[in-house]
């Protein structure tokens, strides 16, 4: 299994600066995790250095190729007693939003037809930025290094008015595999991670050996922070920053070919980044870009990290918006 790319993340092209020094990817996850930030801070590789991907230059579905009848079969013989438990936050005006995103819903009540039986309907006019809102699913395109999303592919040669012609959430289709929880707040003790606490190596190998579970191929990799405990309590708070996965952390997690990495915050990663602040959420590029693999945000775990399995079959349907950048979904875990 190879680290992040062909040639490594940085390569020969790119580097963490440190002072005269410079620290290349060929490192460990866990080097990389510590190295120092400064100087001109991350730099994503070069695109003969992460193209074309492990599934060929042609790939469009990235880790959703491991989404195979087999893996589904795996994750259905989990479920025992057929108990589900939803992982979605209720879409709402009362949400976190980031900028100019919204969601706005208005009721359309309707009149009674005018036959004999008086039926009368009712329906909502929704406005919102479907796939960045609530509990959602990033698709590739999401996300660029420079114009080129992944496996290299330019965005202009793909984008189009009405969305992506190329790797829209349409394509991904729905996500059923095992999942395993990596409760870090409870590893650490707390109900809620510290602001601008990065989860680093050695805490996701403490939460595996302590809950006594492992990672595996194709598995969907979830983060519980705590940070969901914030959702619709204390928006400015939840959107300001978060704690999360580093880049040392992420690089694990991809090592073990994982179909998705998820959390209970907005971004899966710390934001911003303790030891690459200079870096704008750099595990969306490694993850999203150069790697093919998705990534879930705004979870709701709590009712989970309450629960002693932590392991289980995941379900994620995102909507088919044609040429969508990401969609928002309602996941649930079953057990």
């Amino acid at each position: 299994m190879k680290l992040l790319s062909r040639r490594g993340l940085f390569g020969a092209a790119g580097c963490i600066a440190c002072g005269a020094a410079h620290l290349g990817f060929s490192a460990t996850p866990v080097q990389a995790q510590q190295a120092p930030a400064g100087g001109g801070g991350w730099r994503p590789p070069a695109s003969a250095q992460r193209c074309p991907s492990k599934w060929g230059p042609t790939d469009r579905r990235g880790s959703m190729n491991l989404m195979t009848p087999e893996r589904a079969k795996k994750a259905a013989a989990m479920i025992r007693t057929g108990e589900i438990v939803e992982l979605g936050h209720t879409l709402a005006q009362t949400m976190p939003f980031f900028g100019t995103r919204r969601f706005d819903v208005h009721l359309k009540q309707q009149f009674p037809n005018p036959q004999a039986n008086q039926r009368g309907s009712n329906e909502e006019l929704v406005v919102t930025e479907i796939g960045q809102v609530g509990t959602q699913l990033d698709m590739f395109p999401h996300q660029t290094i420079g114009d080129e999303t992944y496996n290299c592919v330019k965005v202009p040669s793909i984008a189009s008015r009405n969305g992506f012609r190329e790797m829209g959430v349409d394509t991904v289709g729905t996500i059923f595999t095992r999942a395993v929880l990596l409760d870090i707040a409870g590893l650490k003790g707390v109900p809620v991670l510290g602001d601008d606490y990065e989860i680093t190596v050695a805490d996701i190998e403490q939460a595996l050996q302590r809950q006594n579970s492992r990672v595996e191929e194709g598995d969907a990799v979830i983060f519980h922070t705590g940070w969901g405990t914030l959702w619709g309590r204390d928006n400015a708070r939840y959107v300001r920053s978060c704690p999360g996965i580093g880049v040392a952390a992420a690089e694990w997690v991809i090592q073990r070919n994982p179909m998705l990495m998820g959390a209970d915050n907005w971004p899966v990663e710390c934001a911003p980044s303790k030891t690459m602040p200079e870096a704008s959420l750099p595990v969306h590029q490694i993850a999203l870009v150069i790697n093919g693999v998705h990534l879930l945000e705004n979870m709701k775990l709590d009712r989970l990290a309450q629960r002693r399995e932590r392991e289980f079959a995941l379900m994620v349907q995102p909507l088919k918006v044609q040429g969508g950048t990401g969609s928002t979904v309602a996941p649930s875990a079953l057990f």
